[in-house]
């Protein structure tokens, strides 16, 4: 090694501590003038010597890549959502499902929930390999030339790290850099952000990182995730991760019940103002790594973690006017709009109304001073009425008899707590609603096409429905407002790669009413063709696994109509994927229908995680507990006596897992 590139990693190393000591142990240990001479005398160094730049160096930090579209990355391991309670008694039924479907004592880490931007940094031999936002769960946007200006993110590990691991965590943007920037904003005459949450977000997506990194974005993490990690706990995850170089908050502990847990609640929802971030409540997981994977997920969250949210806050204010939208099923949605207020961080102008009942239940009239709340949706809701401000003039809410959109008359069938306009092929938001779901990022992820340009589509009498799409040419999307040759190249071919999309997902474009991503992946994987589907009684159908009366009966109907089947065969001529592919049947048998499987325990063969798709793709279902219905319990080491002993007693056949893959095979 020569000695100018001895020079420049014995500085790169030294930086890299200067600034953890700084960013991360908020204890520095040089000035910052001496700092910026450090910083200063390796540019000049990697200037002069190109050919010993390193991606991950501390001068990186500063920005200045353009990154013009964000690469859509898949998640290795999905970023799932939480369940959220908001009650002490939320909090019990939890652990007593915790409890009964959990071997041995149970003990919880309780951590902050940090209101930021969710963000997965993958790292590779101690180096920073990319990150990316969470999206929609299964795949998000990477960012990685603007998540290294954050200088609490380490470009470089320390200490006994993992060779490839993802690591998961908020960027946040503490209350003092954002009203920093927000009189920066108001000097300069411009309009204020709205809240610290949203600013943190958006930073994120800027084209150049040089301005990210003027943002004084902060980055939180509080979730270690990879095969053979050193650590058997969560609470020893996040000592392992501090060890490492990564900022993880200290507020966490170990609760050997829930009385530890309660306590933490109490003291955090008092003490939460002082924090120099935003916080909404806290997580509480299961801290036994072993235990987390045995309770699995649901479709949506995991069953191991739950949030507990702060009491919402609440503002007064007055009702202006009631409008209805119009969404993509026809569902008729009424909406407040509202005098605008400050509730909690963000101005709300509009809220949700939910439906006629709830305006008749809580008899909400325009004019009216009514409390807003925002309590853990997106959208603040009207929680009741100031009955001592009320105009003595004011007449009750005469909800609307009419869609708003095409004066169709409104129904609303029995059981049902939303009105419908039934004008489904002639309603332009349903219309454009229902087109822009076909196109959705979970659905046919169409690159190149986007909400507005759909809505630009039909207004312009070039689609009607989806199926419309494939017929478009270059030439007559070239006129479009703002549409250029290579953007109108770009979705001509987006709409063809589309035809590549696996059926299950397709079924889910449809947008068939209830039929959402869990439930057409196992219509797809039960009927394996459209045509199979399309021919289903309701009968048939309620006698899959998780479809329901209401589910069954909705799918009947859509294939019922005319045009959705015509739509279909028009899909099926252009090669859209409605049958399951060769490949994917390969897979796929019904050796194990009919069988009821838990797995408990380790495996040495395959993981958790393939076991359960050999389970399911061979027919079979897997569930977290044992009762009379469990045909078999896999068992593998270090599996918990209790669920031995349960099996056992109800007349489960226990195979070890040499056993089950010889059932499959």
């Amino acid at each position: 090694m020569s000695t100018t590139e001895q020079q420049i990693n014995e500085l790169r190393l030294a930086l890299h501590q200067h600034n953890y000591n700084y960013y991360t142990l908020d204890k520095p240990e040089i000035s910052d003038y001496e700092f910026d001479q450090l910083l200063e005398k390796l540019q000049e160094l990697e200037t002069a010597h190109p050919e010993l730049m390193d991606e991950n160096s501390p001068t990186q930090r500063v920005g200045g890549a353009i990154t013009k579209n964000f690469p859509t990355i898949v998640h290795e391991n999905r970023m799932y959502s939480l369940a959220n309670s908001y009650s002490k008694e939320d909090l019990e039924d939890w652990e007593k499902r915790i409890e009964k479907l959990s071997d041995g004592e149970v003990e919880y880490t309780c951590e902050l929930k940090y209101d930021g931007a969710s963000i997965s940094l993958t790292y590779e031999n101690g180096e920073l390999l990319r990150a990316v936002t969470r999206g929609d769960g299964n795949q998000g946007d990477e960012i990685t030339n603007n998540i290294k200006t954050i200088k609490s993110v380490p470009l470089k590990l320390k200490g006994d790290y993992p060779q490839k691991f993802e690591i998961r965590g908020e960027v946040v943007l503490p209350y003092e850099g954002f009203a920093q920037l927000n009189a920066e904003r108001v000097e300069n005459g411009e309009e204020p952000y709205a809240n610290p949450r949203n600013t943190a977000s958006g930073s994120l997506k800027l084209q150049d990182s040089s301005e990210t990194a003027k943002r004084p974005l902060d980055c939180l993490l509080y979730s270690v995730i990879g095969e053979d990690l050193p650590f058997t706990s969560q609470f020893e995850s996040l000592q392992k991760a501090r060890e490492w170089g990564f900022k993880v908050p200290q507020e966490a502990i170990l609760a050997s019940s829930m009385q530890g847990v309660d306590e933490f609640l109490q003291y955090w929802d008092i003490h939460r103002h002082e924090l120099p971030y935003e916080t909404d409540g806290v997580v509480i997981k299961v801290n036994n790594l072993r235990q987390q994977e045995e309770l699995g997920f649901t479709s949506k969250a995991p069953r191991w973690a739950m949030a507990y949210k702060f009491k919402t806050e609440q503002e007064e204010t007055i009702l202006e006017s009631i409008t209805y939208q119009v969404g993509r099923t026809g569902a008729i949605t009424p909406v407040a709009n509202l005098k605008p207020v400050q509730l909690a961080g963000t101005t709300v102008k509009r809220a949700s109304l939910h439906n006629a009942d709830q305006i008749e239940k809580l008899d909400i009239r325009v004019g009216d001073a009514v409390y807003v709340e925002k309590g853990g949706e997106i959208i603040p809701k009207i929680v009741g009425v100031n009955f001592n401000k009320r105009d003595a003039s004011s007449n009750p809410t005469q909800y609307a008899t009419n869609c708003p959109e095409c004066e169709t008359e409104l129904v609303r069938q029995e059981g049902e707590a939303q009105h419908y306009c039934p004008n489904a092929t002639g309603c332009p938001p349903q219309i454009v609603g229902r087109i822009q779901h076909f196109i959705s990022r979970k659905a046919m992820d169409i690159e190149g096409l986007g909400g507005e340009t759909v809505a630009l589509l039909v207004k312009e009498g070039l689609i009607e429905n989806y199926a419309d799409l494939y017929d478009l040419k270059k030439e007559e999307v070239l006129p479009l407002e703002r549409m250029a040759e290579k953007s109108a190249i770009n979705l001509i071919n987006g709409i063809q790669q589309s035809k590549e999309v696996v059926f299950e997902r397709v079924l889910f474009a449809l947008g068939i009413r209830y039929v959402g991503e869990t439930v057409a992946k196992k219509l797809a994987k039960y009927f394996k063709t459209i045509d199979a589907l399309a021919e289903a009684s309701q009968e048939t159908l309620v006698n899959v696994e998780e479809i329901g009366e209401k589910i069954a009966e909705s799918v009947v109907h859509f294939f019922e109509v005319e045009e959705n089947r015509n739509t279909i065969e028009r899909l099926k001529s252009f090669g859209v994927q409605l049958a399951i592919s060769e490949e994917e049947l390969e897979g796929l048998t019904d050796k194990l229908q009919g069988n009821t499987f838990v797995i408990s325990g380790v495996f040495q063969k395959v993981s958790r995680k393939e076991l359960k798709k050999l389970i399911e793709d061979n027919g079979g279902k897997v569930t977290g507990s044992i009762s009379a219905k469990t045909n078999y319990l896999v068992a593998g080491e270090n599996m918990g006596p209790s669920k031995l002993a349960k099996a056992e007693k109800v007349g489960t056949q226990i195979i070890s897992e040499d056993d089950f893959l010889e059932m499959v095979h």
